[in-house]
């Protein structure tokens, strides 16, 4: 078992050769054999460029070697999740990855988001993505297209309902994410919509985010063109609506 001292010296070696190896295999590539005559400062910054880019690809690494008993946090969402029109990376699925990394929280994200996905969608998947990836936290981010094809808000509630249902008992612990639905959908379907999300997560007893798009959705220029999905500009501030519901069930960083 090596030390916390040993291990630091260990991942700056692996660094230190991946550069050398990106460094190596660069400049003895055909077209870049004109770098080794640039002039001295050119030469400065593309070695820098070529440490950072090893740096970029070391943590990437890294990242994907994830600790496999690491407790999953599951998020099965719909293109919102799934960060449609955005550059990889850049989801507030994502962010949140990012997030807990920094703040030392043992949890590593799945994102099993499908964009176009619905509640039955979400529902008829469910039981395999919990057998796989046996999560201790699954974030349920569905119901908007329920509503975006005017759908049976019964068997919207329904199938919320069992997902909740399904994750409890394996011991994990569930959380929904609400949405809203603008005015022209008529007041009836606007109330019911909005509260098919509190009523399931009171019945269960699980946390809930009363509106995802809290604090911008009402704002156009933190859309795409479509006028439904959030920009990358956006991304942050789903993360801080799910953030303050999330953070009590994540326990203690390490």
């Amino acid at each position: 078992m090596r030390t916390p001292n040993e291990r630091k010296g260990v991942a700056r070696v692996e660094f230190y050769r991946a550069a050398r190896t990106a460094a190596r295999e660069t400049l003895q590539s055909p077209l870049d054999l004109p770098c080794a005559h640039a002039p001295t400062m050119f030469r400065r910054h593309f070695v820098l460029a070529l440490f950072a880019a090893a740096a970029l690809a070391f943590g990437l690494d890294r990242h994907a070697r994830a600790d496999p008993a690491a407790p999953v946090l599951l998020v099965v969402g719909d293109s919102i999740s799934a960060a449609y029109g955005l550059p990889a990376g850049a989801g507030w699925v994502d962010l949140l990855a990012a997030r807990l990394a920094a703040q030392r929280f043992p949890q590593r994200v799945v994102n099993a988001s499908i964009t176009g996905d619905t509640t039955a969608g979400g529902r008829a998947r469910l039981p395999a993505l919990l057998a796989r990836h046996q999560p201790a936290i699954v974030v349920l981010e569905l119901g908007g297209n329920d509503a975006l094809r005017g759908g049976n808000l019964a068997s919207t509630r329904d199938n919320l309902a069992a997902m909740v249902a399904a994750v409890q008992r394996t011991g994990a612990k569930p959380m929904i994410i609400g949405m809203k639905v603008p005015p022209n959908y008529g007041p009836t379907y606007v109330r019911e919509f909005d509260a098919l999300f509190a009523g399931v997560a009171k019945a269960h007893k699980v946390p809930l985010v009363p509106f995802f798009f809290e604090g911008f959705g009402e704002k156009d220029e933190m859309f795409q063109a479509d006028r439904i999905h959030p920009t990358a500009a956006a991304q942050p501030m789903l993360l801080d609506n799910v953030w303050p519901v999330l953070r009590p069930m994540l326990g203690i960083p390490r």
